[in-house]
């Protein structure tokens, strides 16, 4: 497994999309959003900064392209290859291919946070969770259920390309309900209320609780368990190695 891993971990870092997309593009964008000047100032309907917003959001962010694009990609690739069928003759197996990978992604999506919360408050001063439990808790329920969609996604689609396709359907819209495009408190009360029960939404709902201080709220953790109990299962069971 330590062999396995390291191995992945020099594939994920020998291509430079990958990387890019996961660890830079979400700092960037803290960069970007936090130059704007707009962005620093309290508005009446957020009640707080821009930055002081987007910040969970682009934490989430980070969760999408890695459970909804790398994931998928990677192991859709293993399977056209076939490296998953000839690792299956041997003592290795293609479960500890999947773990492996899986240790990698969630990682990554570890790194993307700390570097993105690490961004927000040393250029733009965006106070760390004030809740770090809460924080903590948002991410052990958020991590899984993101992944559990990449997973579900690497067990029924065939090709890479077609990978790739579908992340990008599910990217879009799983994205405005998190509130990237327009920001949660500004959408009409019926669009928040299915963002609820959206992966995402539910994401950025958790971790903008542990940001002002509160514990993620029930509700928010129950929706991520259940996308992570039953698109985990539900890949577990269709999914094929050859």
């Amino acid at each position: 497994m330590k062999r396995l891993t390291l191995v992945e971990f020099k594939l994920f870092l020998r291509d430079p999309a990958a990387y890019f997309w996961t660890l830079l593009f979400p700092v960037a964008l803290v960069v970007i959003i936090g130059s704007v000047p707009s962005s620093h100032e309290v508005g009446a309907e957020l009640g707080r900064r821009g930055i002081d917003y987007f910040t969970p959001v682009l934490v989430v962010l980070s969760f999408a392209l890695t459970g909804l694009f790398i994931t998928p990609t990677y192991l859709v690739g293993y399977r056209e290859k076939g490296v998953l069928r000839r690792l299956s003759t041997t003592p290795v197996g293609p479960a500890r291919v999947l773990v492996a990978q899986l240790v990698v992604q969630a990682t990554v999506v570890a790194t993307a946070t700390a570097a993105v919360l690490g961004t927000a408050a040393l250029l733009w001063d965006v106070r760390l969770p004030a809740n770090p439990g809460g924080f903590l808790l948002a991410f052990v329920f958020s991590g899984p259920a993101v992944l559990a969609i990449g997973l579900f996604l690497a067990a029924v689609i065939r090709t890479g390309r077609a990978a790739t396709g579908a992340g990008s359907m599910l990217f879009f819209p799983l994205m405005f309900f998190a509130g990237l495009y327009v920001p949660r408190e500004q959408m009409p009360e019926a669009v928040n209320r299915i963002g609820d029960y959206t992966p995402l939404g539910a994401s950025v709902v958790a971790f903008g609780d542990a940001a002002r201080g509160d514990w993620p709220a029930p509700a928010a953790l129950l929706v991520l368990a259940a996308y992570a109990v039953v698109l985990g299962v539900a890949a577990a069971r269709l999914f094929r190695w050859e």
